[in-house]
C-alpha cells in the first residue's frame, strides 16, 4: 500500500512514521509513505496557503489552489490515489472504516489547518472522516490515527497474524481482560479460568467477559453486535449479576 500525506507540516510525521508496526510495515515493504508539503504549490512567490474568508470572520482559510495543484502532481504520477480530507465534519472513524480502506492499494491523506478548507475542495476529494467530535490544531495528528487503524489490517504486518483478529472493536465488542505474570501481585489475582488449561473454558470466560466490559462500559455499541445463542445466554447471566 502507498500512503501519501498532503500537508503544510512534513516534519510533524518523520518520527511517527519510523517508529513501531508503522516502521515494521515500512521495513517489510509492505507500506510506503509519500509526504508532499501543500506549500510547495502555491502560486506566489511567498507560497501563500491560506487568506482571510469571504464575508468575514475570525481566522484563516486555506486556499484552493495549492491543494489543486499538489492533488494534480500526484495524478500526473501515479494512478489516482483515493482521496480523503481529515476533517471534523467527516463520518467517525470506526474499526470498519479501516478494514475497508485497508483494501485500497493508494491512499491520500489530505490534513487540513487554520480555520478550514475552502469549500470547493470536497469537490476534490473521495471520502471525508473525523477520528472525533473535538478541534484540534490541524489534521496531522488524524492522519497518524486513521493510518495506524489501517495499516494493522494489512496482512504481514501484524507479527502474530491472530492478534487482529483479538482486538477490542473487532467484532463490535471491547477485547476480554488480559493477564500476564505474575499469577498473584498484591492480593490480586489472575482468573483461575485462565491459569486452569481448558481452552473451551478459557474460550466461553473471554467471550463473557467481552460482553461484560461492554455491556458495562460502552453500551451504545451493543446496538451493533449480532448475539448468537451463547451471547444471548452470557448477557442474561450478566445482566442477573448487576445490582440494580
Amino acid at each position: 500500500m502507498i500512503i501519501t500525506i498532503l500537508t503544510l507540516f512534513p516534519k510533524i510525521f518523520e518520527s511517527p512514521l519510523q517508529e513501531s508496526i508503522i516502521k515494521k510495515a515500512v521495513d517489510k515493504g509492505l507500506v510506503s509513505f509519500n509526504l508532499v508539503n501543500i506549500r510547495d504549490f502555491a502560486e506566489d512567490v511567498h507560497k501563500t496557503c491560506d487568506d482571510a474568508p469571504y464575508g468575514g470572520g475570525p481566522g484563516m482559510v486555506m486556499k484552493i489552489e495549492p491543494i489543486y495543484n499538489a492533488m494534480e502532481h500526484i495524478n500526473a504520477n501515479t494512478k489516482r490515489p483515493k482521496y480523503i480530507l481529515l476533517t471534523p465534519q467527516g463520518r467517525i472513524l470506526d474499526e470498519g472504516t479501516a478494514v475497508r480502506l485497508a483494501c485500497n492499494p493508494h491512499l491520500a491523506l489530505l490534513c487540513g489547518r487554520y480555520e478550514g478548507i475552502d469549500e470547493r475542495v470536497l469537490s476534490l476529494v473521495d471520502e471525508e472522516i473525523s477520528i472525533g467530535d473535538y478541534i484540534l490544531s490541524g489534521g496531522e495528528i488524524p492522519a497518524l490515527a486513521l493510518i495506524d487503524a489501517i495499516i494493522r489490517h494489512i496482512p504481514g504486518v501484524l507479527g502474530n497474524e491472530e492478534s487482529a483478529n483479538d482486538e477490542s472493536l473487532k467484532d463490535g465488542l471491547l477485547e476480554y481482560p488480559q493477564y500476564t505474570r505474575p499469577p498473584l501481585f498484591m492480593d490480586m489475582e489472575v482468573p483461575a479460568v485462565l491459569l486452569s488449561g481448558n481452552h473451551e473454558e478459557i474460550r466461553k470466560w473471554r467471550r463473557k467477559e467481552a460482553i461484560k466490559k461492554t455491556i458495562l462500559k460502552r453500551p451504545d455499541l451493543m446496538a451493533h453486535v449480532e448475539p448468537n445463542k451463547e451471547d444471548r445466554k452470557f448477557m442474561r447471566e450478566i445482566m442477573e449479576d448487576i445490582p440494580e
